[in-house]
């Protein structure tokens, strides 16, 4: 059977307009080729044509840059109140195929920060609820709910193939399981915290220590009150720290070079700090 690829891109290159192209022409285009919006929005992007959902981040991004979030495969750990609006920011940059795992479902603590919680959603499973927002958002985008609390073994079936891996769990010492499965299989990890005001972003590179090292999880007595807890979650912290850790994403799976040690956050006087580690 003959590849419809190359038809496809001279397809969309008749029906562009200015140099871009719409979702719904994209969409009929993927139908008459037998292939999935996904491979028609990768299409474009060969074809020297922007879809027209991320035609605004031309003046960041070339065509070859947001080719490769589009072909980008990437394993995000915790869809709460980090998780949420990492999500939410991925989706909307156009990263292909993700996979999010979860075992948690929605209680009302959850709704003052968590933005894949709604009120209606009370004990759904939040890896469904992820699913369900993707959809909403950019049905393009290839996402797997994973609807389970992950431990190392399949943490490291899930990261074969994965160009990235995101920590948006709480706490540290549960960290360590994910920062070894992805150095075991040799992929970058980008991991974040928060706590009230506060918050941290690093990139950990595979086999390198991490913020479970660099923060001293498991020298603590295991009956004290986290960080988190003693001091809070809140939504403008969770979003801050989220799109920071897009943001790392985002030079990462485009090949620039992602910010070294870590970056320490206070909302409550405005600073940000790089620490190099």
């Amino acid at each position: 059977m003959p590849d419809p690829l190359p038809q496809l891109e001279i397809a969309i290159r008749h029906a562009a307009r200015a140099g871009r192209i719409a979702e719904d022409a994209l969409r009929e285009l993927a139908i008459a080729a037998g292939v999935d919006l996904l491979a028609t929005q990768q299409a474009a992007c060969r074809a020297g044509i922007w879809p027209a959902r991320y035609a605004r981040n031309a003046r960041q991004l070339s065509l070859r840059d947001q080719l490769a979030l589009l072909q980008s495969r990437v394993l995000l750990v915790g869809l709460g109140g980090l998780g949420g609006w990492l999500l939410e920011q991925l989706v909307r940059l156009g990263v292909g195929a993700i996979t999010g795992v979860d075992g948690d479902c929605f209680e009302e603590s959850n709704l003052n920060r968590q933005s894949l919680g709604k009120a209606a959603q009370l004990g759904q499973s939040k890896a469904e609820a992820a699913a369900a927002r993707v959809a909403e958002i950019n049905p393009a985008v290839h996402f797997t709910p994973v609807p389970r609390f992950a431990d190392k073994v399949l943490l490291i079936r899930l990261l074969r193939g994965m160009d990235l891996a995101l920590d948006a769990l709480g706490g540290l010492a549960c960290r360590l399981p994910l920062q070894e499965a992805a150095a075991a299989i040799g992929v970058p990890l980008v991991s974040a915290g928060i706590a009230g005001l506060t918050g941290w972003v690093a990139v950990v590179p595979p086999g390198q220590a991490g913020p479970v090292q660099w923060l001293g999880a498991g020298e603590t007595d295991e009956t004290e009150a986290s960080p988190e807890e003693e001091l809070g979650n809140l939504a403008p912290t969770a979003a801050t720290a989220a799109s920071l850790q897009a943001a790392e994403a985002l030079k990462l799976l485009t090949g620039r070079a992602a910010a070294s040690g870590m970056c320490v956050f206070d909302l409550a006087d405005g600073t940000f700090q790089r620490v190099r580690l």
